[in-house]
């Protein structure tokens, strides 16, 4: 199973329910790489077209110690193209006649500069699918500022923290990027469902400052917290987390603690869920985190250990479907959309490719 596919598909063909779907990717940095992914691991072809002068950004984007660009560009193709270049556009066209998907990043005026905007393509290739994930939408006036994840979502108000007075925090997860990515290649998926019944493609823009704020509609785990939903510190100072938030979790808790007087005290809120909430994190210090895990065994109430991530999830290395080096499969792909040696030769040379 993928990495980051995290269901399962089942009464599919084995290489995917994609397979046999061409996706061009044109974006940079994690979301759209993140967005084709998702569609690559349910079996579709994804291209990478990267400039020739050094590709995607995130090939050298310091982030931490994980390959992400690795990560995020298993089971894809790289086709190096200066989009920039009058002589792309036919190569670029050769390609889009082969392909049921395209996937562009840039700022409105640049996606209709570089002609890759959903409204340039489709005239050309009605059966296209055209996704575009912009910043704040292909009109407005927000659609050319320039914004990454942590301005989506200091603009959503995810950073600021409910407290008086307010305290600014760092965010954690790329939620805009990573919520942006997921609802495009859901869009994407269901725009191809829909062509199998009309034939026509679809333009689709993604915002991901709208995806920051669909962020906000839900309650955040802060927001949960009470004796039943929380974190508890052990005697060993490790960390358990309980989740029981129904009834029947809580009793069992409250029963294999020897507490059963706090049953009907479940989500009280105010003096009240403060008191239990106190009392249990005095009982939970009681004993170790192994000593709490053997007690609870077999217990269904939602009590887990809180773990360490890994220090290495995955070894992009080792991966048969590792991600490709820059301009890999430039001549395979070209060749196949129609260009002979010599027209290789000369988009080379001229640094289109």
């Amino acid at each position: 199973m993928s990495l980051w596919l995290i269901v399962s598909v089942s009464s599919v063909p084995s290489e995917g329910p994609l397979a046999g779907t061409r996706i061009l990717d044109l974006t940079r940095l994690l979301p759209g790489a993140y967005a084709t992914l998702l569609l690559a691991d349910l079996g579709a072809d994804v291209v990478k077209i990267e400039d020739p002068r050094g590709g995607d950004g995130m090939r050298t984007l310091p982030a931490g110690s994980r390959p992400y660009f690795d990560l995020l560009n298993r089971k894809k193709r790289s086709v190096t193209l200066d989009l920039r270049s009058p002589e792309s556009r036919g190569v670029l066209d050769a390609l889009l006649a082969r392909s049921d998907v395209v996937v562009e990043s840039f700022r409105p005026s640049t996606a209709r500069r570089l002609g890759v905007d959903g409204a340039t393509l489709r005239a050309r290739h009605p059966r296209l699918v055209c996704a575009s994930i912009s910043g704040f939408g292909q009109t407005g006036p927000d659609a050319e500022r320039a914004a990454h994840d942590i301005n989506y979502q200091a603009l959503a108000g995810l950073l600021l923290a409910a407290e008086s007075p307010p305290t600014v925090r760092m965010p954690g997860p790329l939620v805009a990027d990573i919520g942006g990515a997921m609802q495009a290649a859901l869009a994407i998926a269901a725009a191809l469902f829909a062509r199998e019944r009309t034939g026509e493609g679809a333009a689709i823009d993604v915002p991901l400052g709208d995806a920051a704020r669909a962020w906000t509609f839900f309650p955040a785990t802060a927001d949960l917290e009470s004796a039943c939903y929380t974190l508890y510190e052990t005697r060993d100072g490790e960390w358990l987390a309980l989740g029981a938030l129904e009834p029947k979790f809580w009793t069992g808790f409250c029963e294999r603690l020897g507490r059963p007087d706090l049953v009907p005290l479940h989500r009280v809120r105010g003096d009240e869920g403060a008191r239990v909430l106190a009392e249990t994190r005095a009982i939970m210090k009681t004993r170790t985190k192994a000593e709490w895990l053997t007690m609870f065994a077999g217990a269904d109430v939602c009590l887990t250990d809180v773990v360490a991530p890994p220090s290495d999830s995955v070894s992009a290395a080792d991966d048969p479907d590792r991600a490709p080096s820059l301009g890999a499969h430039t001549d395979e792909v070209l060749a196949a959309a129609g260009l002979d040696a010599g027209a290789i030769a000369r988009l080379r040379a001229a640094g289109v490719i």
